[in-house]
């Protein structure tokens, strides 16, 4: 079977004049190689792609892939992480992970919360701000916490996120809305413990393959996985399985997340406790970053007693079970 590998190059946005902040999202080349070597083990034949520029190309000159292992992230709009899957579909190739539909939905992370509430799952209260003034001062329990609405991999968050007062909540939502235009995600802050649970399959074949607790070290005071955060984790944080009741609470939390968001193939649920103690969805990551040795899911996978090989292969299986139907395979 030949498979076509989408991604970013963060090498390549770089040459191009883009910021180590603004490509913190895309891949190393050491990422790329990995997910070859795993897939060509599986029995795979892989083709490098490219971006959603270098894929509109080669479709026009009329080529061709059985599937497409898509990580691309891209990188202007808030539907950027649909626009692979969406070219994708207008050629009638399939692809892993979530629909375009998902991917935008996912990529904000108020409309994200609002189908997650509706449903009834526990997320902390919030607002989300466009401008000045959709500030709602008095909406939430202080403190509260803050983040740009439609970014991932930390970006835009940092120890000053976290608010104590109305005068904070009002400088920090002014001063990242002119970073983060799009808007912000403000929401009560949550106390507890925090986890990421890591999910493989699709619909009724969903489940959980590992979770992860993310613990602070003294040395990272603020205890916020900031983009620092992660690309320092060595350093600041220390990563462990935790014990039954908390892990069977939170993957249950996460694969109802998972399903009630139409999510596919593999990716990973972001967990905290509340002020009750309760598990609390704090985000889902449906384009799960697969470095081997930096992104959470596979960190968690190997904790959990998973091969970075058998962690794509669950992947591809819930792809291949998919597309089956429509292709005749």
């Amino acid at each position: 079977m030949r498979i076509g590998l989408t991604y970013d190059l963060r090498s390549e946005y770089l040459n191009e004049g883009y910021s180590l902040e603004e490509t913190a999202e895309f891949d190393r080349e050491s990422t790329i190689e990995g997910l070859e070597n795993a897939l060509m083990s599986l029995g795979f034949e892989t083709e490098r792609i490219g971006h959603v520029r270098q894929l509109a190309s080669r479709l026009v000159t009329g080529d061709r892939w059985d599937l497409v292992f898509n990580i691309s992230e891209g990188i202007h709009g808030i539907g950027r992480e649909a626009q692979v899957p969406c070219l994708l579909d207008a050629y009638r190739i399939p692809y892993t992970f979530s629909d375009p539909l998902v991917l935008t939905l996912t990529l904000h992370k108020g409309m994200t919360k609002r189908v997650i509430r509706d449903a009834g799952l526990n997320t902390p209260g919030f607002f989300v701000v466009y401008s000045e003034a959709d500030i709602c001062i008095d909406a939430l329990e202080f403190p509260l916490f803050i983040k740009p609405v439609a970014e991932g991999t930390g970006k835009g968050i940092s120890g000053k996120s976290k608010v104590g007062s109305a005068l904070e909540l009002l400088e920090t939502c002014r001063k990242l809305l002119v970073e983060y235009p799009a808007g912000l995600l403000v929401e009560e802050f949550l106390p507890g413990r925090e986890f990421t649970v890591g999910i493989t399959g699709t619909g009724k074949n969903s489940k959980a393959v590992g979770i992860m607790e993310i613990e602070y070290k003294q040395d990272s005071a603020s205890g916020i996985y900031s983009l620092e955060t992660k690309a320092n984790y060595e350093e600041l944080v220390s990563y462990s399985v935790p014990e039954d009741r908390v892990r069977e609470a939170c993957t249950d939390l996460a694969v109802k997340a998972w399903n009630i968001l139409g999510c596919r193939d593999g990716g990973r649920v972001d967990i905290r406790y509340d002020r009750y103690g309760k598990p609390s969805f704090i985000e889902v990551n449906p384009l799960a970053g697969l470095d081997l040795v930096h992104s959470d899911l596979p960190i968690l996978a190997y904790r959990n007693g998973f091969t970075y090989e058998q962690l794509i292969g669950e992947i591809m299986d819930s792809a291949l079970a998919r597309i089956k139907p429509t292709t005749g395979s």
